[in-house]
This record gives structure tokens, C-alpha cells and sequence, in this order.
């Protein structure tokens, strides 16, 4: 695992992250109250119930393909909603997304405020393609205005698919339950080689730090994963360190991402 910090610009210390306060929390909207994934995975219904359902979800499985079939190569930026313009972190994700787009990758987030919005706008800033993976919640997030493109999933293990789908990185920032579970997906992938040469970086030395710390002195010490599997995160604080371990990623997979798909006017289809 490589691990650099604590640094923010390049030779620059990155000062301690101020608490994301409750005033400059997440502009929530009104919730839709939407019953159907309580009930969808609260045991058995009606086979004819299931039936419409399973094909509810091939539906938006192929809504997915469909809208972000010409988006890539992505590299996507997880973080907290919660974090305002005015913070360290917000700071870090909009250098990053400029960075990315300087790649000449398009930028994918969840789509909403605080480190999302920070990535998006560094993208299209830097004159780089801005894409949005939004999830459908009881209290949902408004998307964020930097985006080229917005898609709407009701089902989280279809948008996980998506983010993993079109993606050859992923940058994770500080953020809560939704960014471990992303982040553990993508670990869990590259460990059993579902996916490969998928570099996974961490931006915050001293927030991953204790996470960090229990993977090394607990789950590698219980034999719950293997000492190389620490090596699978590169935690750092320099977005120079993150871009480069992006690039390395890239390197792999360049035929692959130069080739894409072309589209289909007939079919409706477009660049992004």
C-alpha cells in the first residue's frame, strides 16, 4: 500500500479537515416515499409480484447501459454530501476532478453536493465531461449543476454495477456509510479478481488513518485477509500521488478505453 501525507498541493501542508457543521449540511429535497425497496427486500411476495419486479430491475439495468454507454473511460469520486465549499475537502475533490479531466477521463460522482459536486465542478472547469450516478432515496439529494449528464437508479446494487461498470479507478474522499460501502464493494472486487489493474485511492491520511490501522492490526493479524490485500489502497493526502496511481490504472486497460463503443444514430444514440 502506498501511503503519503500529510500534503494537500504539491509541497503544501494539508491543514486539519474542519467539522462539516449542520448548517451547511446537505440541501435535502422532499421524499418521494417510495415503498418499493422496503417491500422488495422484506422476504417473498406474490410470484407475479416478483415477476414485474425482476423485470422492473432489467429494466433500469438497461436504462444504465443505455445512458452511460458513451460516457467512458470514467474514473469516479466518492465522498460525503455533507462537506461545503468552504472545506479542505471540497478543496481536494474540485483539484482532483480538474485533474481528471486534464487526463481526458470523464468524472463520475453520486451526483449531489459537498466532495460530488466538488469533483464534477473541477471537471467541467477544466473543460472535462461531468457525469452523475444519483440514487433514489427516502430524503433525496438535488443534483448538483456541474453535471453533463444526470441518471437516476432506484436500486442500489444496480447502481454499484454502473459506478464499477464504466469506471478504471476510483478516488474515495472522507464520507460516511454510502462511501465505505462503496469502497468495500470495490475492494471485494479487486481481491477476487472480478476486477483488475483497478486502482482504488484514498484522499485523507489522517481520516482513513484509524480504518487503516484496524485492517492491518486486526484483519491481517486474524488471518481475515491477507497481507497483500492492504496493498490494494494507496492512501494519500497529494492529488499528484492519486492522478499517478490513476494513470498507472489507465495504462492497463488503454487499448480497452481507446477502443469504445460507437453509436447507433438509428437507436437514438449519442456521444455524451
Amino acid at each position: 500500500m502506498l501511503r503519503s501525507g500529510p500534503r494537500g498541493e504539491i509541497g503544501e501542508a494539508l491543514p486539519p479537515a474542519p467539522p462539516a457543521s449542520p448548517e451547511k449540511q446537505v440541501d435535502w429535497g422532499p421524499g418521494r416515499g417510495d415503498r418499493e425497496l422496503p417491500e422488495f427486500l422484506a422476504g417473498p411476495r406474490s410470484r407475479l409480484t416478483e415477476f414485474w419486479r425482476a423485470l422492473r430491475i432489467l429494466g433500469e439495468v438497461v436504462r444504465g447501459f443505455r445512458a452511460l454507454h458513451f460516457v467512458g473511460p470514467c474514473v469516479t469520486v466518492f465522498g460525503s454530501a455533507r462537506f461545503a465549499e468552504d472545506h479542505v475537502y471540497y478543496r481536494v475533490a474540485r483539484d482532483v476532478g480538474a485533474r481528471l479531466a486534464g487526463l481526458g477521463v470523464t468524472v463520475m460522482t453520486g451526483g449531489g453536493p459537498g466532495i460530488m459536486e466538488a469533483a464534477n465542478r473541477g471537471a467541467k472547469e477544466a473543460g472535462g465531461h461531468s457525469i452523475g450516478c444519483n440514487i433514489k432515496l427516502p430524503m433525496e439529494q438535488k443534483p448538483n449543476p456541474y453535471l453533463d449528464k444526470f441518471v437516476e437508479f432506484r436500486y442500489f446494487f444496480v447502481r454499484k454495477v454502473m459506478l464499477v461498470k464504466y469506471s478504471y479507478a476510483f478516488i474515495v474522499l472522507p464520507g460516511g456509510f454510502g462511501t465505505l460501502d462503496e469502497l468495500f464493494e470495490a475492494l471485494t472486487l479487486v481481491q477476487t479478481k472480478k476486477i483488475e489493474s483497478f486502482p482504488i485511492v484514498l484522499m485523507g491520511v489522517e481520516y482513513w488513518g484509524p480504518m487503516i490501522d484496524f485492517i492491518r492490526e486486526t484483519l491481517v493479524r486474524q488471518a481475515t485477509i491477507d497481507s497483500a490485500d492492504v496493498e490494494l489502497l494507496t492512501v494519500t493526502d497529494d492529488p499528484a500521488v492519486a492522478i499517478a496511481a490513476v494513470m498507472r490504472g489507465l495504462s492497463m486497460h488503454e487499448r480497452e478505453a481507446r477502443r469504445g463503443p460507437r453509436p447507433i444514430r438509428v437507436l437514438g444514440e449519442n456521444r455524451v
